[in-house]
């Protein structure tokens, strides 16, 4: 049997320059693609043009006094210039998220036909010029006006919410793009956006280092989780049961990965991170391979972790041909009370991983690989 696999790989420019004798195209597998990726707030701007409503990162960006991307590289009045320049670049591949609330402005129902233009154009583009269209389907940007319906992702009407809009987005987009990732940095979104409070919608319990208005660190981050990997499975059934066969594409989910090292070699700092990996990996990974979550957790988290039903398990089991890692950071881990890149938690993700983590340095890629034979 053939094994199919992908790796994306996002070099920095400096490690790129720093590197650029090391390695050829040459060195790589004729499937290795070298590409690039963005996401809809980062890059498209026009926030209120062509139909678009509103995400809970408008919200939230002009909220604080942080910027926001109103403008940002204005990708959707210039992005034949930006297509011109990846292949300029050599670029194999573009992994680029749809704006909910731009396809489907009132998170179900009607199709804006501007904004579904936009995208058809922008794969147009990307395949004249012999780039593979790599699709997300959710960066961070719930339309507004479903987080002000029922709460979004802490509620589980988002699971039918979500498939319907990727069922809109394999319908209509499907016959070119072929290779999909359903919600980009799963484990990251949801710490930063239900735990810690510094991303959309910014839920986090009082005392925390972000003054939230709302939110409850302790349980949020896992109901959250939980109707992610549920929403992903969901999506990933209709896909393999509808499109598929016809579309040969495939679809998974990607997390956050922290690289994980201990500290010092003593069984403490080992078992620390053991724990670290099952709380950052385990989480979102063990209920993709094995249908539940890892036993660590379990035990720690206890009653507020949410439960797979036999349902759920097997359907949340098995869901994704590959899995895309992405990472910017390597930590080291320790037992013991030291500095860390975290700040103190009284409750929350960070407190139940009970570990210190340091930082190691940085460096800035995703991989995606296949989970199974094909």
């Amino acid at each position: 049997m053939k094994h199919f696999s992908l790796l994306f790989i996002f070099l920095v420019i400096l490690l790129a320059t720093s590197y650029s004798d090391a390695f050829t195209r040459n060195n790589f597998p004729k499937d290795f693609l070298f590409g690039s990726a963005t996401s809809a707030y980062q890059w498209e701007g026009a926030v209120a043009e062509d139909g678009r409503t509103p995400s809970v990162w408008d919200t939230f960006s002009h909220s604080y006094n942080r910027g926001n991307g109103d403008i940002t590289s204005d990708g959707y009045h210039k992005y034949k210039e930006d297509v011109k320049l990846m292949a300029e670049m050599g670029l194999e591949s573009f992994r680029f998220s749809i704006s909910w609330s731009r396809l489907i402005p009132n998170g179900r129902g009607l199709v804006n036909p501007k904004g579904l233009l936009f995208y058809k154009n922008l794969i147009k583009e990307l395949k004249i010029h012999g780039i593979k269209p790599h699709v997300t389907l959710y960066h961070y940007d719930l339309p507004q006006c479903l987080e002000d319906e029922y709460g979004g992702w802490i509620n589980r009407k988002i699971i039918e919410d979500f498939t319907a809009f990727a069922d809109v987005c394999f319908r209509e987009f499907g016959e070119d793009v072929k290779l999909w990732t359903t919600i980009n940095e799963a484990t990251i979104f949801v710490i930063g956006s239900y735990d810690q409070g510094i991303s959309p919608p910014g839920h986090c319990s009082p005392n925390k280092f972000i003054n939230c208005t709302t939110g409850n660190s302790s349980t949020e981050p896992y109901l959250a989780g939980h109707n992610i990997l549920l929403a992903h499975a969901s999506a990933s059934k209709l896909y393999k049961l509808k499109y598929k066969s016809k579309q040969r594409g495939s679809i998974g989910l990607s997390i956050f990965a922290f690289g994980l090292s201990p500290y010092t070699n003593s069984k403490e700092d080992e078992i620390a991170t053991q724990r670290a990996k099952a709380f950052f990996y385990g989480w979102m990974l063990k209920p993709l391979v094995f249908g539940d979550y890892p036993d660590e957790m379990k035990r720690t988290v206890g009653s507020r972790l949410p439960v797979f039903s036999e349902e759920e398990s097997e359907q949340v089991k098995g869901s994704s041909d590959f899995i895309g890692i992405i990472h910017y950071l390597t930590l080291y881990v320790t037992n013991q009370p030291s500095p860390s890149i975290f700040p103190s938690m009284s409750e929350g993700f960070y407190k139940d991983m009970g570990v210190y983590m340091i930082s190691a340095g940085n460096s800035s890629f995703l991989a995606v690989r296949s989970c199974k034979s094909a």
